[in-house]
């Protein structure tokens, strides 16, 4: 079982998912700390609430200073807008979630509703998401699962992100899974 750190900047639609998905026996992890680099994420709220220590934390530092705290195995980046350093223990175990199939509409700038409107400007057929291990280059390191989602050529940027949302439900538990039942220097040496 992973014991995960959630790095949070948002409302914690991810950290919705992992809680319920842990609930039903369906993920095998426990989420011993969330913290969120904005003070008044919903993300952190919901934390409380779900019965989840809870912080916010400005940088890297601080960040790991509260993550040091605590028993963590997997340090999961669920919505975390910002550049993360890890501690060096855990280094190789920051596992993120990006909303396009890299290498494509990813890298620096590429988050969010960004990368909607990429693909739509682009034209694209197919979109998705990419559950990756994260190192010190945005978008990176190892890559866990890719999830592929059919795209209209009426959508907009909004139904591309609904549509590639419903498929990170999936795809990131699945992940997590796989890093349980592999380990993580599985993924890293395979490239």
């Amino acid at each position: 079982m992973q014991k995960m750190a959630v790095l949070l900047s948002g409302s914690g639609r991810t950290l919705d998912n992992f809680h319920d998905r842990i609930r039903e026996g369906s993920l095998q992890a426990s989420v011993e700390v969330v913290i969120s680099n904005v003070a008044d994420a919903l993300g952190l709220e919901k934390a409380g609430k779900y019965g989840y220590p809870a912080f916010h934390a400005v940088g890297s530092e601080e960040t790991n200073r509260i993550i040091a705290k605590y028993d963590v195995d997997l340090i999961v980046l669920a919505g975390y807008l910002k550049l993360y350093t890890p501690p060096e223990k855990l280094r190789r175990a920051v596992l993120n979630i990006h909303p396009s199939l890299i290498p494509s509409f990813c890298g620096d700038g590429f988050y969010g509703h960004f990368v909607h409107e990429a693909v739509k400007a682009r034209g694209c057929k197919v979109s998705g998401c990419t559950v990756h291990f994260a190192n010190e280059i945005y978008d990176e390191g190892p890559i866990v699962v890719q999830k592929c989602v059919a795209l209209e050529d009426d959508d907009t940027p909004e139904d591309i992100a609904a549509r590639v949302f419903a498929v990170e439900c999936e795809a990131f538990p699945e992940a997590i899974n796989l890093v349980d039942s592999k380990g993580v220097d599985y993924f890293w040496n395979r490239i």
